[in-house]
């Protein structure tokens, strides 16, 4: 089982459904989990293939889509959503090219140390979108003012914000639903094809 509810399979799909699974299908000619379970609803299925990719494969981005991969691994992690984990971290590590550094930062954050690897901007933006996962009750300009002393442009702060904001909304189906990476192909798509 890869979820708690059903889940339409592609070559069961029929009508809209079908027409949707054209339309989110990867590039490994795959439609991952993450898109399946909102089988029952496929305008629920494009809206989340929609904003997924203008938070995070937009081309007016400032930070880098490295960095932007690590703070949804982070917020991922702190919602302990291994799905999400699982395929982010492996874009992260990919366009890190470096195993080492990776599993450096992979170990920093799992322990709640992102100082450990990075600092200055970096730094500030990662201890934002933490707290923004933990505690969006509570947060205050602080943490802005902070990433803001630090350097970071507005723009940037946005871009970490929209984010946090996306893969809070995106581990709590993936959570809420029970869904899991089985039958997925978990990779980063080379050249100029997008990443899952």
């Amino acid at each position: 089982m890869t979820a708690w509810i059903q889940m339409i399979q592609p070559e069961a799909a029929e009508g809209k459904l079908r027409d949707v699974y054209a339309a989110v299908t990867s590039p490994h000619g795959t439609v991952d989990n993450v898109m399946k379970v909102h089988s029952l609803q496929p305008k629920t299925m494009l809206g989340h293939l929609q904003l997924y990719k203008s938070i995070l494969h937009n081309p007016d981005m400032t930070l880098s889509v490295g960095f932007l991969e690590i703070v949804a691994s982070y917020t991922s992690m702190i919602n302990n959503c291994a799905y999400s984990l699982t395929h982010h971290f492996n874009n992260a590590r990919h366009l890190m090219a470096d195993d080492a550094r990776a599993e450096r930062v992979f170990q920093a954050l799992e322990r709640n140390e992102p100082a450990a690897e990075f600092s200055g901007r970096e730094l500030a933006l990662l201890n934002y979108s933490a707290e923004l996962t933990r505690n969006v009750g509570g947060i205050t300009q602080s943490e802005v003012t902070n990433a803001k002393n630090e350097g970071c442009s507005d723009q940037e702060i946005l871009e970490v914000n929209q984010v946090v904001a996306y893969f809070n909304y995106s581990n709590r189906v993936l959570n809420g639903l029970g869904v899991t990476t089985e039958g997925d192909v978990v990779g980063y798509y080379s050249n100029d094809a997008e990443i899952v």
